[in-house]
């Protein structure tokens, strides 16, 4: 995690949590993180397991040259990933425990930008995961990023951010796999085998 952006608003998903596996989504407050409330989205999981855009921040709209609420989160990236990218966020959810993503973005005309983008759980009054806060943020600033919308993004690498373990969390990330675009691994499956090996690192 190298972002201030990315940084921020993990150490307030982190602060806000407690000693809980991921804070209510009630607890977070707008008026906290102000500066950053532009680079930010929330993703819900509907009926069927559909994970769709509750909020998106205007740069990420931007970003993408069109208003994103209530579209699905897959539709964003290349071909071919869809449904891995589905089944990582949805592990986020079932296991409470955030991940970061690094992308390329490729542009309608051939640009290419890289981005971090951090997802970490909420949990309803019930008690269950079923949403997810974000940030999408470019690795450096292009002027380009402005004026011509991207296309997709593709994945490059995916890492979960053991929360549990502490503020290390944030630096001792683990490499999850590697993807070139348009091509297409089960992310899903990875994550839940990272998941039961740092579960099981922690309980030993």
């Amino acid at each position: 995690m190298r972002l201030q952006t990315t940084i921020e608003i993990f150490d307030y998903w982190n602060r806000i949590r407690g000693t809980a596996d991921a804070p209510l989504k009630s607890q977070v407050e707008p008026s906290a993180v102000p500066h950053l409330l532009q680079s930010l989205f929330i993703l819900e999981m509907r009926e069927g397991r559909d994970i769709r855009f509750r909020l998106a921040g205007t740069r990420i709209c931007d970003l993408f040259g069109r208003d994103l609420r209530g579209e699905r989160f897959s539709s964003l990236w290349a071909h071919g990933q869809h449904m891995d990218i589905e089944r990582t966020a949805m592990g986020v959810m079932d296991h409470a425990m955030p991940a970061l993503f690094n992308a390329t973005g490729y542009s309608t005309v051939g640009h290419q930008a890289s981005f971090e983008i951090v997802m970490m759980p909420l949990r309803s009054q019930d008690g269950a995961c079923d949403r997810l806060l974000g940030a999408i943020t470019p690795a450096a600033a292009a002027s380009w990023l402005e004026i011509v919308p991207l296309e997709f993004l593709a994945l490059d690498r995916s890492r979960l951010l053991p929360a549990r373990f502490g503020k290390t969390a944030s630096v001792e990330m683990r490499p999850i796999n590697k993807i070139a675009a348009g091509k297409s691994a089960r992310f899903g499956q990875v994550m839940r085998r990272m998941v039961s090996h740092l579960l099981s690192a922690e309980a030993r």
